[in-house]
This record gives C-alpha cells, structure tokens and sequence, in this order.
C-alpha cells in the first residue's frame, strides 16, 4: 500500500512517500527554522503562510522522487492533531483536496503516533508491545503502547515540554533558535556539575515531569549575573542543564519499563537527537538489559515519513476519515479517531 503523507503541525513543511508502513521511497521537508530564528520562536502565521506556499511544490518533488506516478497512490494521510491551528489545517486542506481528486482513502493521524511511528521506519522488525518516550519542543510523555493504534499515557509533563525548555534557555543565553543544537554544541565544552538544578517531583505520579521550575531556574542564573556585572560559565550551564534533563527523563523511564513489562524501550521527538540523552539512554538500557529504539537524526524532528508509517496501522484499524474531517489543536495520544467527533 503507497501512502501519500503530510506533516504541518508546527513550523516544518513535509512530504512523503510511504509503502507499507516501513518503507520510505521519498521524504520531502522544508524548515522554516531561519525565519522563526528572528523571533526567537515559531510564530503561527509565519508557519502557516509558508505552510501554502510550499507543500505544493514539495508534493510534486516528493512524487517524482519516489518514482510514482499520482494514480499510484493507495491513500493520502495527514497530521490532523495536535498542533497549531492554522498550520495543521493548510496540511488537512491540501490532503482532502488530494484524497478527493485521486478518489481514495483520507488517513488522519495523531502527530504523536507519528513520532512513535518513526521507529518502525528505523527499526523495519519493531512491533509493539514497548515502552516510548515522546519527547519534542511541545510535547514529553511517557506511552505504553499495546499496540499499533492502542496507546495510553502513563506519565507526562505537567507544564513546559522538555524542548520547549530548551528553546527558552537558548533564548534567555541568546543562542538563538531553535534550542537545541546550539546548547548541544556548547554544553561539549562544560562541566555538567557546575551548577546544581531543580529535578522536580510530583508526588504521588512517579511518572509524570516538570520542567517549567528548571527553565525558571535558568532564567534566574543568566539574569542575576547580568545585574551583577559577572561573567558566566555559559559551557557548564548549558552541560548542567542537559544533564538535568537527562536526570528527569531517564529514571522515569526505566522504572516505568519494569512496572509496565517492557524490556523494549523507543525514544523519539526532537529533543531525541541530544546526544548526552541518547548516550544516557543507552547506559542504562544496557545496565537494565533492554533492548534501546532511537531513530536517526532524520527522522527525530517532524517529518512526513512518520505520519505514512503510522497511517498504514491507521488505515488497518479503520480510522479513515470523511472529506468533513477538521483539525484539532490538542488531542490525547490516547484517543482514536473512530471514537470522537472529529467532524
């Protein structure tokens, strides 16, 4: 089955070109990060106009780089949820526009799953059941999947997404947009116990996290040594920094694996291409004798390829959606689309 997919939840303009949920013939992405960079974050109109812009010409490249002609295309799938608004639906527009035209099957995903999903590209003999941790600039959560299309969440973050934290603490250094490669790249440099941080608990929910105490700790350090006329060690901080994001996110998921059974364990989402975390991650995967899932670097930050790898379970499951279908700014990972009113 060849699956036409859209990505445009956020500020990244993708296209892509899937076959049976594993396998990517073309994966097509246009990053507005430079205009974003102005602003120090993405601005929605920004992302939207250029959404319309560029998925036409993106869609035609796609194709001929898969090798298909449009009349081979099976389904079309979209990111419908969640997202910004106004991005999510110039993505959805263009793909009932598509699936109308060609006269086949509108596949709506959760951009979530499709994050999940990107580990069944890299990882062509993954089947569920595992452990995942979604981790990206608007979303961190901790998702026991059952299955293809049954996923419950079992612990997330109560505040600030832990990329989200990246991109302010990179702002308030005056790193620049987005966060988390230039904080990568300093914190090399650093000595990660120079600076002690918060590391949140929330009581009584062993897996869930916070993140805003550590972004506000941040700002305060950078700010009082600004008032204060004295130089910081800007390489340590961003390596402490790191640290303590590793700090929250690894134990949590660790622990969760051996409660819930899993001895398979997938990280994706943006922020899963920090290399401290990557390397976290697999110290202790190999201490706990797990079997550790992390996608390469392509397939970490949004992209359409994730989305047709998820919409062929989809589309096993019997979620294709009407031409009345709608966009949707938040939605749990949790909730499938046959149960709702997405129209």
């Amino acid at each position: 089955m060849i699956i036409f997919a859209i990505e445009t939840s956020c500020d990244e303009t993708a296209v892509a070109v899937v076959r049976d949920g594993r396998e990517v013939l073309s994966s097509e992405l246009f990053s507005q990060a430079d205009m974003h960079a102005l602003y120090g974050g993405v601005v929605p109109e920004i992302a939207s106009r250029n959404h319309a812009a560029h998925i036409g010409r993106l869609s035609e490249l796609a194709l001929k780089n898969a090798g298909i002609e449009k009349s081979e295309i099976d389904a079309v799938a979209v990111t419908c949820a969640p997202g910004l608004i106004g991005a999510l639906l110039v993505g959805v527009n263009f793909a009932k526009g598509l699936a109308m035209a060609l006269n086949v099957p509108l596949i709506p995903v959760h951009h979530l799953r499709g994050h999940i999903a990107a580990n069944y590209i890299a990882y062509p003999d993954l089947e569920p059941p595992f452990l995942s941790l979604v981790i990206s600039g608007g979303n961190s959560l901790i998702a026991d999947v059952r299955g293809y299309t049954d996923i419950s969440i079992i612990g997330r973050s109560r505040d600030d997404a832990a990329g989200e934290c990246f991109d302010k603490t990179a702002r308030v250094l005056g790193l620049g947009y987005p966060g988390g490669p230039v904080l990568e790249k300093l914190a090399s440099d650093g000595d990660d116990s120079l600076f002690s941080l918060p590391r949140p608990v929330i009581e009584g929910f062993a897996y869930d996290m916070s993140f805003s105490g550590l972004k506000t700790a941040m700002v305060n350090i950078v700010h009082n040594a600004e008032q204060k006329g004295e130089k910081l060690d800007t390489a340590s901080l961003a390596a402490s920094f790191t640290r303590t994001i590793s700090d929250i996110l690894v134990p949590r998921v660790m622990a969760a694996a051996k409660e819930f059974g899993h001895d398979k364990i997938s990280v994706t989402g943006g922020v899963a291409a920090n290399s401290r975390i990557r390397a976290d991650f697999t110290k202790a995967a190999e201490k706990d004798g797990c079997t550790l899932l992390i996608p390469p670097l392509s397939l970490c930050g949004d992209n359409a390829a994730m989305i047709g790898s998820q919409a062929y379970y989809e589309h096993r499951s019997g979620a294709d959606a009407g031409f009345e279908l709608d966009a949707r700014a938040t939605m749990e990972v949790s909730e499938g689309f046959q149960a709702i009113d997405m129209y």
